[in-house]
């Protein structure tokens, strides 16, 4: 039986995961009683007692965590420490040859919400060079309040609260959101992109937005369509035609796939993925790369549409 610890269980991302491996009668979770819980030497027992750990941390402790880990142990995590480190594999198993990295790989790094979607857009285009590497994009994203963690989701879920969170707010204005540093290098990017993140006042969900002028594109928007359907037709991440109408930020709230499509015109093209930030955006990912590494049908413990 596999054997799988979560260290830091008690976190959105933690709990989460907890939650869709309880039924999974193939693996055994392993725990540490609370007050062992900041023990090193008992957290380094049992993060190498492990098949698999996820790491569910801030960004330092997931660095002391994995330093623990010396044996065969997986390690898959969720944090932004390791995404772009070298020796660490990431874990968006649809784009170009990464499936393969993600089954033989021992360090995996869980990809960032906002940059799953970023990346699910614009890196296929990049790979076949319908979009140059130094062309300057733009992002906008909205997710739903769950992202910011357990203290924003008390903020939003107050009886009383700061009226400003009845209305959506744009965040990280400094343009130094953690996310970019992968979302550069994993599209293979060689310039940054302006980034705007939104966040709004429902509990999870997110649709993230690159507009591209038809300058800077070297095909059309057809070519974007074909490509997308033939880069992603998995029950995961699945390409579908735009029709008229509105494009709901929690459309797929509570499921674990993603859902990429090309909406506007021939001159000014807008490439969009909605998803759950806690599904396809964080949990759900991580439960699809351990079933990949695990040798597991991937979809195992989703939820799908």
């Amino acid at each position: 039986m596999t054997k799988v610890f979560i260290d830091g269980s008690a976190g959105t991302t933690g709990l989460r995961i907890r939650e869709r491996l309880a039924s999974r009668t193939e693996l055994e979770i392993l725990s540490l009683p609370a007050e062992l819980r900041k023990d090193t030497a008992a957290r380094e027992e049992i993060l190498n007692a492990a098949d698999v750990a996820f790491l569910c941390l801030p960004d330092a402790a997931a660095v002391e965590a994995a330093e623990l880990v010396h044996g065969n142990t997986a390690v898959i995590d969720t944090s932004t420490a390791h995404r772009t480190e070298p020796g660490w594999d990431y874990g968006f198993p649809e784009l170009h040859g990464l499936r393969a990295k993600i089954a033989a790989s021992r360090r995996i790094g869980n990809p960032g919400c906002h940059a799953s979607g970023f990346i699910s857009l614009v890196e296929p285009l990049v790979h076949e060079g319908l979009v140059s590497p130094d062309t300057a994009l733009t992002c906008f994203s909205v997710t739903g309040y769950s992202g910011g963690g357990k203290s924003m989701i008390a903020d939003y879920e107050a009886a009383t609260r700061d009226p400003a969170l009845d209305s959506p707010r744009q965040y990280a204005l400094g343009q130094t959101h953690k996310h970019l540093r992968e979302m550069v290098k994993i599209s293979g990017l060689s310039v940054t992109p302006f980034f705007c993140p939104i966040v709004a006042d429902y509990y999870s969900g997110m649709a993230v937005t690159v507009p591209l002028f038809r300058k800077d594109l070297k095909g059309s928007i057809d070519d974007v369509k074909q490509l997308y359907q033939a880069c992603y037709h998995s029950a995961v991440v699945h390409y579908e035609a735009y029709t008229d109408g509105l494009i709901a930020g929690n459309a797929l709230s509570g499921r674990d796939d993603m859902v990429v499509t090309v909406a506007g015109n021939e001159d000014r093209i807008l490439l969009i993925s909605t998803f759950d930030n806690l599904g396809k955006g964080a949990s759900g990912a991580a439960i699809q790369n351990m079933n990949i590494l695990l040798g597991l049908d991937e979809t195992t413990g989703l939820t799908l549409g």
